[in-house]
């Protein structure tokens, strides 16, 4: 058992999204034929003309691009948040069929381990007893196997930590980093929303040029509510642009 560390990878998308939403949406302005219109795409930078179409809410041509991003090291209370974005499909990695009865990693809030040693301890020795409880459960259940697994897995804590594939359209994703990548988002949801956001502007650097949370393009959404952190997250923001030496 130990802490586990949240980790996110791009595993595949639409082959060159930014071009194909491109493609999409001159088709819906222009008379051309399918040729011509190909032609156009792959032999003129299409940035400034997709800025317009996203800068203008035309968002449906992005949802011809999808990405596929594989997560782990993240707790099963994450999971009940992100499941709530229902334009999307998951896969998760089962605690019916797969045994904890040897480990489980778990994820350790902050606030916790901002309390010092000895609460990071405790922590520690109450996921141990939850192991305990789990293995007592297998045993009294018949030993490993799916039935006893399914029946076991009740007496784990939200912090158990899991692995899953999640993919989404990019006008999905951009919602969702609005709601998420905000600074009153649960933190550990936000940070994997932050972790697929780097992702998602180094593979489409037009398509989510200005996604991230609300405040970047307006007044914060949560009125009096605010974080309060306006100029930190778009600083954040920022920043993601220079991480591969292009310009934010």
């Amino acid at each position: 058992m130990g802490k586990a560390q949240l980790k996110v990878k791009l595993l595949t998308m639409t082959p060159d999204p930014d071009k194909l939403t491109a493609l999409a949406a001159r088709m819906c302005y222009s008379g051309m034929d399918m040729d011509q219109l190909l032609e156009r795409v792959d032999t003129q930078d299409q940035a400034a003309f997709l800025e317009g179409v996203m800068g203008r809410g035309h968002l449906s041509v992005a949802e011809h691009a999808s990405f596929s991003f594989l997560v782990e090291g993240v707790s099963r209370a994450l999971l009940a948040q992100l499941t709530r974005h229902r334009i999307a499909s998951f896969s998760v990695q089962s605690q019916r069929y797969v045994s904890m009865e040897k480990t489980f990693d778990y994820v350790i809030p902050p606030a916790i381990t901002a309390l010092g040693p000895e609460a990071e301890k405790r922590y520690i020795s109450q996921m141990d007893q939850m192991h305990n409880w789990y293995c007592e459960w297998q045993t009294a259940l018949g030993g490993q196997g799916q039935s006893s697994n399914e029946d076991a897995r009740f007496v784990l804590p939200n912090a158990a930590a899991t692995r899953l594939v999640v993919t989404m359209n990019a006008r999905e994703l951009a919602h969702f980093f609005s709601l998420r990548c905000c600074g009153r988002a649960q933190w550990e949801i936000r940070e994997m929303a932050w972790q697929m956001l780097i992702c998602c502007r180094q593979a489409a650097p037009v398509l989510f040029a200005k996604a991230g949370p609300a405040c970047l393009s307006g007044p914060c959404p949560e009125g009096k509510n605010s974080c309060g952190q306006m100029a930190a997250m778009r600083a954040r923001a920022a920043s993601i642009g220079k991480m591969d030496g292009t310009d934010a």
